[in-house]
């Protein structure tokens, strides 16, 4: 069975879309339908509240953030760390397929 994955987004964020682009490539690769997506936007300070959003883009597979850190919960850009020490605005590209083929497998 096909892991469910979602992009929750903020509109001010702008490394959204290349955060999608990331994930869909990520499961081409895995042989998983890159169009299964489900996106949704946090609009406001309530939303990010009950969805426990801890920034934009936030990827979750079946419901789990693999990047989950201690962020604070509210409308802001995420910044996630890189395999090689780096800051980004996007997850790791491989730690993102790793997680995805976990979630597959």
């Amino acid at each position: 069975m096909a892991p469910r994955v979602g992009r929750l987004w903020w509109q001010g964020c702008p490394s959204t879309d290349r955060a999608l682009a990331d994930l869909r490539d990520a499961l081409a690769e895995a042989g998983l339908d890159p169009a299964t997506v489900e996106i949704r936007q946090v609009a406001d300070d309530a939303a990010a509240e009950r969805e426990r959003f801890p920034g934009s883009p936030t990827i979750r597979i079946n419901g789990v953030d693999p990047f989950a850190g201690d962020e604070a919960v509210g409308l802001s850009c995420r910044i996630y760390r890189l395999d090689d020490g780096r800051v980004s605005p996007t997850p790791d590209p491989g730690r993102l397929r790793e997680a995805i083929a976990r979630a597959a497998s």
